[in-house]
């Protein structure tokens, strides 16, 4: 007899015992993913803001720094609206939107058995916090403060680590819902 079945608890494999003594409900394989989520979002934030530290104490108020001539630059900017300068006079519109991004994926984690879904979100959720921390603490503060912007590509517009953060996780997550993964790890065909 196993310790499980000894115990009356299931330890998540299949034929497991349950404490009522019968088989255990069949769930996602694994176990929940948060803290891949959170080890990820940690990471993403802590690297776009030790590199906006450091542009903004080496590159501000600098001529933009050619990496690969004029085609990759370090330019540093603040930006008070969205991505790519979009909406300027909006910035605490921005910070809600933010806000509720992170509350979204808060509630999305506790059904979290997909692998792919906790890394798209963890980048999602330490890009939106790596911004936000922007818009709360950078002058002028207060929900309004400029985002520092600092990647420069061709004539595309100025970005930094966390816009990336978040474009790579939203076209994961497109991926994903294209392939029909839930973030249960559940696959759907529709």
């Amino acid at each position: 007899m196993t310790e499980a079945e000894q115990t009356g608890r299931s330890t998540g494999a299949p034929g497991d015992v349950e404490e009522t003594g019968g088989p255990a409900a069949p769930g996602p394989r694994g176990g929940r993913r948060i803290g891949v989520l959170f080890t990820v979002a940690v990471c993403a934030y802590l690297i776009d803001l030790t590199s906006k530290l450091a542009v903004v104490a080496r590159l501000e108020h600098h001529d933009p720094v050619e990496l690969i001539g004029s085609w990759l630059q370090f330019n540093v900017i603040r930006n008070r609206g969205a991505a790519f300068g979009i909406g300027e006079g909006m910035t605490i519109i921005f910070t809600v939107i933010a806000s509720a991004v992170i509350v979204v994926i808060a509630r999305i984690a506790r059904k979290l058995y997909s692998l792919p879904w906790a890394i798209a979100l963890g980048m999602l959720l330490g890009g939106a916090l790596g911004n936000l921390t922007d818009r709360l603490f950078r002058a002028p503060g207060g929900f309004e403060g400029g985002v520092v912007d600092f990647i420069a590509v061709g004539h595309f517009p100025v970005f930094n680590l966390a816009d990336s953060a978040i474009v790579c996780g939203g076209f994961l997550i497109v991926i994903l819902s294209f392939r029909g993964l839930d973030p249960d790890g559940s696959v759907h065909r529709d």
